[in-house]
């Protein structure tokens, strides 16, 4: 059922024309990715797998701006976050590039 759901809205996309976007695995504030290595059997083969980053989407209250902002956030990010406060996190993720805000 979940494949037949898939594809109706496939058709659905090529029906109005829109392409489907899936949102990326990466860190808003870090920038983190996921890695690509090997799964190793106990016979040694290896087949490629990934690494994904330990991800959570939360809504953070930003005080200098009054409002409420979702992230994508890692571990290490939210680490960050924590450390260095919300408004400096978003200022350094916004210079690397890694937080577009509108």
């Amino acid at each position: 059922m979940h494949a037949h759901y898939e594809m109706s809205i496939q058709k659905l996309a090529v029906k109005n024309k829109s392409k489907i976007t899936k949102m990326s695995r990466i860190c808003q504030i870090t920038g983190k990715k996921a890695m690509v290595g090997n799964n190793v059997s106990h016979s040694n083969l290896k087949t490629k797998r990934k690494f994904h980053v330990n991800l959570f989407t939360k809504k953070f209250y930003w005080v200098e701006q009054d409002c409420w902002v979702g992230l994508n956030v890692s571990a290490n990010g939210l680490r960050t976050i924590n450390r260095i406060g919300l408004d400096a996190a978003i200022k350094q993720a916004s210079e690397k590039g890694y937080l577009n805000l509108k």
